[in-house]
């Protein structure tokens, strides 16, 4: 059901993933500044069709764990520039765009654990009948 706090979870991510291209317009790493956008499309395009999938709760688990999968990556590219980035910029300014996929790491580790909650809830109700 989409009123279900694992959807809300879930959305929160996807503003996350949302957010990160344009914070990070001005990251580059390998000499591509594509990299960056197109896993956050990424992670926008799974956790859409998770949200929409509440239906099916297994493969709204694997959507999300291939999400959490390219949101660590995205945190270890983020890292390394901030890291290899020459001066003259303040570190709160060059490291904004660290934030964003750990808060959608973080949201989708919660919405997680909901959907395994509710999947134990169906499967106690199951073996009452």
């Amino acid at each position: 059901m989409l009123q279900r706090i694992q959807t809300v979870f879930m959305f929160l991510a996807v503003l996350a993933a949302l957010v990160l291209p344009f914070t990070a317009m001005d990251v580059e790493i390998f000499g591509s500044t594509y990299i960056i956008p197109s896993l956050a499309v990424l992670c926008v395009l799974l956790g859409m069709i998770s949200i929409f999938s509440y239906k099916n709760r297994s493969r709204q688990i694997l959507l999300n764990n291939i999400s959490m999968l390219i949101n660590v990556l995205l945190t270890g590219l983020l890292l390394y520039w901030v890291l290899i980035l020459s001066g003259g910029m303040s570190f709160p300014e060059k490291g904004i765009e660290l934030v964003f996929p750990l808060v959608a790491l973080f949201c989708l580790l919660l919405a997680n654990s909901n959907i395994r909650k509710d999947t134990l809830l169906v499967k106690s109700a199951d073996r009452i009948r």
